[in-house]
């Protein structure tokens, strides 16, 4: 079976065809725009398609990063996948982000306990906790630095992600460190995709509200019946 992988949960725009039989990587095309997913996605699948020698018909299912990261981005990515996937009657799997990072440190870190954590903003972090066979314990959760350092100091786990340095450092002690990225190389969604096999539609993983809301104020109470 052929995998098409999709990732627009960060700064990159990345696409890959993997052969989950043969277990190989069979073309790949990656941008890193920061933003702007939407406008260049469908270009960045087909490139990745032509260096696959494949098309779309050739195509088992898409494999999508849902997230935790950008809002616009990870919908783009979802969005799109699940477009593909009922065009082409094919599954639709979502991967983390927080699980692909995961999964690239065990590979670097083998048998050991990873803390995958994403720096938010606002003082918040993105963060899940794997065993050291892989299997979540923690998350995927919204939480605090401080919080964070207490559960790596308790575990020691191997560190991942964008906030790995900040929690090594509020913990005042060394902490072996895998990837520091905000998503994992497009090849790993592939992977543990494939791994995973058919199960939900993937919708993206939003730890936070949209920035916009209602202002209570101007609500007015329904008068009548």
């Amino acid at each position: 079976m052929k995998v098409l992988a999709i990732d627009c949960a960060a700064n990159l725009c990345a696409a890959c065809v993997y052969d989950a039989e043969a277990k190989r990587e069979l073309g790949r095309s990656v941008l890193d725009l920061g933003k702007g997913h939407a406008e260049h996605l469908m270009a960045v699948i087909a490139e990745a398609l032509k260096a696959a020698a494949t098309n779309y018909a050739g195509l088992g299912a898409i494999a999508v990063s849902v997230g935790p990261g950008s809002f616009t981005g990870l919908r783009v990515g979802v969005s799109t996948a699940r477009g593909l996937a009922l065009a082409l009657k094919v599954p639709a799997i979502g991967v983390t982000t927080l699980e692909a990072l995961a999964a690239e440190a065990a590979v670097t870190f083998p048998g050991r306990a990873v803390l995958a954590a994403l720096d938010a903003g606002r003082e918040e972090i993105h963060a899940a906790l794997y065993d050291e066979m892989s299997v979540l314990t923690y998350g995927p959760a919204v939480t605090t630095l401080a919080d964070a350092t207490t559960m790596a100091t308790e575990s020691s786990p191997v560190l991942a992600g964008t906030a790995a340095a900040q929690i090594a450092a509020s913990a005042g002690r060394a902490f072996d460190i895998g990837p520091r990225t905000a998503t994992a190389d497009i090849l790993t969604y592939a992977r543990l995709a494939a791994a995973k096999g058919e199960g939900e539609r993937p919708k993206p993983l939003y730890l936070r509200g949209a920035d916009a809301k209602p202002q209570a104020g101007f609500i007015l109470s329904r008068l009548g019946p």
